[in-house]
């Protein structure tokens, strides 16, 4: 079995793979200050709890873009899997060309989005990850990778307003009655909720319109299904998008000479 690890700034997301087939999959807050010790126990009580022992698994292939986490997990991995560990980072066989202006610069989880995105859909492709911040990553008609954009969250965005104003609390991130809110919680919900499908939509068709034939649009991330239900121009939803693509990342580098 394959353990597939999604490292982002606000949660981790975790995805076993027996074969092609996702097994398990587990999300857990993102803490930058944890020691190998932590990390180490926090995985091997979510596997273990699951039944998943080190013998188990066969490989690990992770994404992440918490520079500190990164290097604790290298030397967590080896306790809690068998088989080999693979990190996406430069140098490390995506079957992506990536056509931006500094290739090494590209996050992580934009590189294994967008491989999973056009293996899984076709190409051109547009993948919406909504997490910390709303990452737009497309791939052309060719099936390389040629950037993208990134918008503030919906969470940090939210969590700006309301730190930056003395009366306006934080709120649940649903959608009102109407556009219209009848009060201040509905009025900042109605914002937050439909100002960023608002933002999605904006930039999703302008993407569109740079190419000539039907761009396929895909959302994922945490956030997905709270925004994309308010959206015109993204319909298809793929929860587990990230966790398919470092599956196929990882066999990817099994095969390498």
């Amino acid at each position: 079995m394959l353990l597939t690890i999604d490292i982002g700034n606000t949660q981790i997301a975790l995805g076993m793979f027996d074969r092609e087939d996702l097994i398990g999959h587990w999300r857990v807050s993102t803490d930058p200050t944890a020691t190998f010790d932590e990390l180490r126990w926090q995985l091997t009580g979510i596997l273990e709890g699951d039944g998943f022992t080190q013998n188990d698994i066969g490989g690990v292939c992770v994404s992440s873009v918490v520079p500190s986490l990164t290097s604790t997990l290298r030397r967590v991995a080896p306790h809690v899997v068998a088989g080999d560990v693979v990190v996406v980072e430069p140098g490390v066989r995506t079957g992506l060309a990536i056509e931006i202006d500094n290739p090494r610069e590209v996050g992580a989880d934009r590189i294994v989005n967008s491989v999973a995105g056009r293996d899984r859909y076709g190409s051109p492709v547009v993948v919406v990850d909504f997490g910390t911040s709303t990452n737009f990553d497309i791939v052309g008609p060719s099936g390389a990778y040629l950037g993208g954009a990134i918008a503030p969250g919906l969470e940090i965005a939210t969590n700006a307003l309301v730190s930056g104003t003395a009366a306006l609390r934080r709120v649940e991130f649903s959608a009102p009655r109407g556009v219209i809110g009848k009060g201040t919680v509905e009025a900042i919900q109605s914002g937050a909720i439909f100002g960023h499908a608002g933002l999605v939509d904006g930039i999703v068709e302008r993407i569109a319109a740079e190419f000539d034939e039907d761009v396929t649009r895909i959302a994922t991330g945490g956030l997905a299904s709270t925004i994309v239900p308010h959206c015109r121009s993204v319909e298809t939803i793929d929860p587990y998008l990230t966790l398919e693509g470092l599956r196929t990342i990882f066999h990817l580098n099994q095969d390498a000479p």
